[in-house]
């Protein structure tokens, strides 16, 4: 059974803790996941001690929110089994206290629009890192102002045209790849198409992207064929994942929808490898 290298828990905008997403991997019959939560490692390194306890691979990561400065588009890397994780406590903290803030100013102007405790929100974000915008839908589900987190609610709060704004100043993806391989993780670009990435591909290959996402519910056959041309190309590992978030996800996801075959999780592990052996 191919390995599940794309999944959030509660730490960040999960819906599952670190437990039940191993119970829930074991019985789906995975033999490997990885534990990528948005900005921060807290759940990675207890997830691989609670994975061998039950005899799950569970591969350390984290998905860094990015951008492209030139465009302004949004990137999101993601980074796998880092030696030194220490040396990403830095960059985790700078986003994460720009999510904290954005997420005060969202949960702020929900709350003036519509009647609801701040410790509702507090109660749906318990567990998680920040506040994010799920967790403020889960309340306004809670109090009973809609009956989904994503609708006609949701966009007209936080679609591309929605009346609340918590803009959040990325790092650029070009400043972060250096900090992953620093660390000593793998470095991979995450979902390319979902933010129309896939051109920076060759100029962030360059400065030490060493792998691409291949498998995800948002790439279709041609854009899987597509994007493993352009791996072959500049030799780069290639993974893949559901991007699982529990009951906090658009369209019915669940683990294991998308995986990457056991092979490519084993060069995963040797890239890995590699990398360790070339740091000081």
């Amino acid at each position: 059974m191919a390995g599940d290298l794309h999944c959030h828990t509660k730490l960040s905008d999960g819906s599952m803790g670190i437990e039940e997403l191993i119970a829930l991997a074991k019985g789906a019959g995975l033999k490997s996941i990885a534990i990528t939560d948005h900005d921060t490692l807290a759940g990675a390194m207890r997830g691989k001690v609670i994975g061998e306890r039950a005899g799950l691979n569970v591969i350390p990561g984290v998905e860094f929110s990015c951008k492209d400065s030139k465009t302004g588009r949004k990137a999101h890397l993601l980074c796998y089994n880092p030696k030194y994780p220490d040396r990403l406590q830095g960059l985790c903290k700078e986003i994460s206290d720009k999510r904290k803030s954005a997420g005060q100013v969202m949960a702020t102007e929900v709350m003036r629009r519509y009647p609801i405790p701040a410790a509702l929100i507090k109660k749906w974000a318990t567990g998680s890192t920040n506040i994010y915008k799920v967790h403020i839908m889960s309340a306004l589900m809670d109090a009973g102002y809609t009956t989904t987190i994503y609708g006609r609610l949701y966009e007209r709060l936080f679609g591309e045209n929605g009346i609340v704004k918590g803009e959040l100043d990325y790092p650029d993806i070009r400043d972060v790849i250096p900090q992953v391989k620093e660390s000593g993780g793998v470095a991979v670009l995450a979902h390319p198409y979902m933010y129309d990435s896939v051109d920076l591909i060759p100029e962030l290959v360059k400065i030490g992207l060493d792998g691409i996402e291949i498998w995800h519910p948002s790439n279709d056959e041609e854009r899987v064929n597509n994007l493993i041309t352009i791996a072959k190309q500049h030799d780069l590992v290639m993974t893949g994942g559901s991007d699982f978030h529990g009951m906090y996800c658009e369209r019915p996801n669940p683990i294991g929808s998308a995986t990457a075959p056991d092979i490519f999780v084993e060069r995963l592990v040797a890239a890995s490898k590699r990398i360790w052996k070339t740091l000081p």
